[in-house]
């Protein structure tokens, strides 16, 4: 049983249990533990969802962001071809990942699931949210609305039908979101106090879960696991990053006004902390950065100088990524070998400087390169960084959100005063609670779709790019 505890801060869930707020989790941590771990790049909703249901990163499996451009025109249609997830055409979330990455409903056939954005192999009778057009409805009204307290609501039932389902047929593999904490967090801050009270729904479903499970005498073997998706920091001030590449000359495109005569630039927005800028659009193949710096390096510079900018990534190859900062320089992040974390060696190299905050340059396995940045303000960055940055779909800028900023000052709902996507601790750090002691360290959240097959004993695939932790 997976549940996601959508934008939940390990800071924030830690000091809620040992207030005493949430008792079903803090005896599931005791007997098991509290864990944090890695999320990916973008944190941010739908693509970090990737790592739990199928153990991939998501930028190369078809997800680089919650937004992006499709330059090779074979996923997305006339006359813009751009993809956002936010509305109608989160539908085609399955279609577009890679074919050959297999998810855990596909591998588990006797799963339910709710909420949980990735489903191809899930039938629709085990979505457990989709229980008709009216309530899809409903959601959407209340996400547009901005009503984030409706989002408790619909927590409330979703839990209510998740439990019962549980309960009532007994599935191999249970994955449901509950999405109250992230909505309630970007709205009013994720210490306030209705912040709590989503994660009160989270741990009352937890209690739920268990309560059964003793009754009929499930427990003894049940797997139950809490994480998250990403974090969330405080926002002050939003960069209106379409207008700003605008007002530089280009002509630009970005959700939900996404038509325009010949653009030149793509501006994608995930979480809202970070952006994939696509350019030079009429290119059907993806150009990288050598060939594009004598054209596109003064819109470099100027995004770079702007506050709202912490990184900006500019990948020179598939393997291989600049990373810019205004105050601390240049480096190149560097990524050989095999396509999945562990099968690859990673390089830092400063160049005129240390952006990432490591000290000196790098050298090592994925594992090694956790640990260098563990302590940093970038927590796996090289890992992330090298895998995005490579993705096919990714944009030839990437841009990181500095603090107190985001880069959408438009079309939100609501106001944000907290936003997630960038590569900080804040958003890449994540709480992991499991009922039972893990046998090795959990390390990132891709980690917990192979411990999920692991523990149902079922073969772990090749290709993965987490590890079994049970």
């Amino acid at each position: 049983m997976v549940l996601v505890a959508d934008g939940a801060r390990p800071d924030t869930l830690r000091a809620a249990l040992d207030t005493g707020e949430l008792p079903a989790m803090a005896t599931l941590a005791r007997e098991g533990g509290l864990h944090e771990v890695t999320s990916s790049f973008p944190s941010v909703t739908g693509p970090a969802y990737a790592p739990f249901l199928m153990g991939r990163l998501p930028g190369p499996i078809g997800l680089p962001g919650l937004r992006w451009f499709d330059r090779a025109r074979t996923a997305c249609t006339f006359p813009d071809y751009t993809r956002s997830y936010v509305g109608y055409q989160m539908g085609a979330v399955d279609r577009d990942l890679d074919p050959a990455a297999p998810t855990i409903f596909e591998l588990v056939p006797e799963s339910i699931a709710a909420l949980n954005v990735i489903g191809r192999g899930l039938p629709a009778s085990a979505r457990v949210a989709e229980l008709s057009a009216k309530s899809a409805l409903r959601a959407a009204m209340t996400h547009f609305r901005g009503n984030v307290r409706g989002w408790l609501d619909i927590d409330r039932e979703v839990s209510a039908a998740f439990t019962r389902r549980i309960r009532e047929e007994r599935p191999r593999f249970a994955f449901a979101a509950l999405t109250g904490a992230d909505k309630t967090s970007h709205a009013e801050g994720h210490e306030a106090e209705v912040v709590r009270q989503a994660l009160r729904i989270v741990d009352d479903t937890v209690a739920r879960i268990r309560d059964d499970a003793e009754r009929d005498g499930r427990w003894a073997s049940m797997q139950l696991w809490i994480v998250s998706d990403h974090g969330h920091s405080p926002v002050a001030r939003h960069e209106d990053l379409v207008g700003l590449v605008s007002d530089a000359g280009h002509r630009a495109i970005a959700h939900p006004w996404v038509f325009a005569i010949r653009p030149e630039v793509a501006v994608m927005v995930s979480g809202n902390a970070m952006a994939h800028l696509y350019l030079d659009l009429a290119q059907r193949t993806r150009p990288f950065w050598p060939a594009l710096q004598r054209r596109w390096d003064p819109l470099a510079d100027l995004l770079l100088a702007r506050d709202s900018v912490d990184l900006l990534l500019l990948p020179h190859g598939p393997g291989r990524c600049e990373v810019r900062s205004r105050t601390r320089g240049a480096a190149f992040v560097e990524r050989r070998g095999g396509h999945t974390i562990d099968g690859a060696e990673y390089r830092y190299r400063p160049v005129t400087g240390d952006p990432l905050g490591l000290g000196d340059a790098r050298t090592g396995t994925a594992d090694e390169m956790r640990e260098a940045t563990a302590d940093t303000d970038y927590p796996d960055s090289i890992v992330q960084i090298a895998h995005l940055a490579g993705a096919p779909r990714s944009g030839e800028m990437i841009l990181s959100a500095a603090r107190y900023w985001d880069f959408r000052a438009r079309y939100e709902p609501i106001p944000h005063v907290s936003s997630h996507g960038a590569l900080h601790r804040e958003h890449m750090l994540v709480p992991l609670l499991t009922n039972r002691p893990p046998a090795t360290p959990p390390r990132r959240t891709v980690d917990v779709m192979p411990s999920a097959l692991a523990a149902l004993g079922v073969s772990v695939p090749a290709g993965l790019d987490g590890r079994s932790f049970v």
